[in-house]
């Protein structure tokens, strides 16, 4: 984290961190005395014990949970997890709870608060309803959501046991995703733009 730190990242990111939240902990007590300053982001499927993030609370910075599904069946049929929802409505008003909207810097850069993504499946749309009023009513208009096109069939999807996810999520189905997370009153939609320094394809 100190390397990271001194060429000049914006952040320390953990990534499914919470099978190892005890030796986060255990490293920031190393490295915070040592001049660790930059923001930590938890960066999460949603899938969280309640107890993981309590350790978190005063410690993480900025919470990135992936909302992925709202539909019980789905959840068990694409993730293998149960009742995933109602967990992830837990984790993030949690989330939410610590560490609130989404602050940004002068220049940008996301400083503490919650960011959460929402991959657009295929045929899945209303999920992706269900998703945004939650967000809407239980966190409020303001929470900073970052609408997601980038699945694509791969892996053991490719075979013939998913039928339904044979396919990229397309243009029209992106485009009524965001409409309906401002349809339920989302106002902070996450808007990819290319960074400056670099050239367009």
């Amino acid at each position: 984290m100190l390397e990271l730190q001194e060429r000049g990242c914006h952040n320390i990111n953990f990534v499914t961190p919470e099978h190892v939240v005890p030796q986060i902990l255990e490293a920031l007590l190393i490295a915070i005395p040592a001049g660790l300053t930059l923001p930590l982001v938890y960066n999460t499927s949603a899938y969280d014990s309640e107890h993981s993030l309590a350790l978190m609370e005063d410690v993480i910075d900025i919470y990135m949970p992936d909302f992925k599904v709202w539909n019980d069946a789905l959840a068990s049929r694409w993730l293998k997890a149960e009742n995933y929802a109602a967990a992830a409505q837990h984790s993030v008003k949690e989330m939410h709870r610590q560490v609130g909207n989404l602050k940004l810097s002068p220049q940008g850069l996301a400083r503490r608060g919650v960011l959460v993504r929402h991959m657009v499946m295929p045929n899945a749309v209303e999920d992706t309803r269900q998703i945004m009023r939650f967000l809407a009513r239980e966190l409020g208009p303001d929470v900073y959501v970052h609408l997601m096109n980038q699945y694509g069939p791969a892996g053991k999807v490719g075979g013939h046991k998913y039928p339904e996810l044979q396919r990229k999520v397309n243009r029209k189905e992106m485009a009524r995703a965001r409409n309906i997370a401002i349809e339920e009153g989302i106002t902070r939609l996450d808007r990819r733009r290319p960074h400056p320094q670099l050239k367009q394809a």
